[in-house]
């Protein structure tokens, strides 16, 4: 899934992108509230960790705007301990939740998930499709009981479609959500990778589990 962390102070806003990377996020951030409006308003992010306290333009600000576009990338505002206020208003501006400053990354990145899965309507951690199961808090893969060893681009794009489970879903879509695909959008890297859950994901006798729809992109599910 795809992230963006929007906070002025540097050891927060590596702590948080760096540990969101390590746990399969693509991570974009901002140091302040302009650079973060401009990212969410040109990115289709799933989630924002968003600061209230920012240079340039405030939190607050920042997501009225973002809700006033549009946007509907779910938004975890970081808030001082004692901003009832502030958390309050948040969450009538159309954030989503908050965390109060100092937090645990443990309870933030958990905080993230809930979110994702809450934006794709998959509230169970774990996602089964036939007999695939994957689990989204371990990052771990099974088929029909066997363990799946994958890559961090595979699990990727893997988890991103499975949260999209039985919809078509684009070159773009992936590209724009799985961002390290996003350096080249003519190459046929995604196809590339397709090939490689599909190699690893196929079992004899089991049912396919990844379609190709022709000029248009993939469907994960069972038909």
């Amino acid at each position: 899934m795809r992230a963006l962390v929007v906070e002025d102070y540097a050891p927060v806003r590596s702590a948080v992108s760096e540990g969101l990377a390590e746990h399969g996020f693509a991570v974009d951030t901002a140091a302040d509230g302009e650079e973060g409006l401009w990212l969410a308003e040109s990115n289709p992010y799933d989630v924002v960790v968003l600061d209230l306290m920012l240079p340039k333009l405030d939190g607050l600000t920042v997501l009225r705007r973002m809700r006033a576009k549009g946007s509907g990338a779910a938004v975890l505002l970081l808030t001082a301990k004692d901003a009832v206020d502030d958390r309050v208003r948040g969450l009538d501006l159309g954030a989503d939740d908050y965390l109060a400053k100092p937090f645990a990354f443990a309870e933030l990145l958990a905080r993230v998930r809930a979110l994702v899965r809450r934006r794709y309507d998959t509230r169970d951690p774990m996602i089964r499709i036939d007999d695939l199961e994957i689990d989204t808090t371990r990052r771990t893969v099974r088929r029909g009981g066997e363990a799946v060893t994958l890559s961090a681009r595979e699990y990727a794009l893997l988890e991103y479609l499975a949260m999209r489970s039985g919809q078509l879903v684009t070159r773009t879509d992936i590209w724009a959500h799985v961002y390290d695909f996003n350096s080249d959008t003519h190459s046929n890297v995604v196809d590339v990778y397709i090939g490689y859950l599909r190699k690893k994901l196929e079992r004899e006798g089991g049912h396919k589990l990844i379609h190709t729809r022709r000029g248009q992109g993939y469907v994960l599910g069972v038909e």
